[in-house]
């Protein structure tokens, strides 16, 4: 129910007046909800469901501009797979690398995931 008042906030659908102390939604808003459950299993955030639900509303969207969110979701998701491939490949390769039965002081794993110590700390405090 929280979710529901989530999206109410956020303005992705309205809030019913309440009958008898409970809120009842008509078919419309339920369908609005399953749409943007769905919209959010494939990935697309509430920002981007507002931009299709605005889309969906206005008289003279075209399925075209449906097409063209959904290939920029679409570049998205390809562009974090490629992402995710190259980390998939970098952990095989330090574990071939290595020898994973060395004790933990000559662990190359570890020395590899930790930031280098000769470099001077960051006026920020970042290191």
């Amino acid at each position: 129910m929280e979710t529901i008042r989530y999206y109410e906030r956020r303005g992705l659908i309205r809030q019913p007046p309440p009958k008898g102390g409970y809120r009842q939604y008509p078919e419309a808003t339920i369908r609005q909800i399953r749409f943007i459950r769905e919209s959010q299993r494939l990935g697309f955030s509430l920002t981007e469901i507002e931009e299709l639900l605005a889309l969906a509303a206005a008289e003279d969207t075209t399925c075209g501009d449906v097409c063209s969110a959904t290939e920029h979701k679409l570049a998205e998701v390809r562009d974090r797979i490629a992402t995710l491939q190259r980390l998939e490949r970098e952990l095989e390769a330090m574990l071939c690398a290595k020898d994973c039965a060395a004790p933990k002081r000559d662990c190359k794993l570890l020395e590899a995931l930790s930031p280098p110590t000769d470099q001077p700390a960051c006026s920020h405090g970042c290191h």
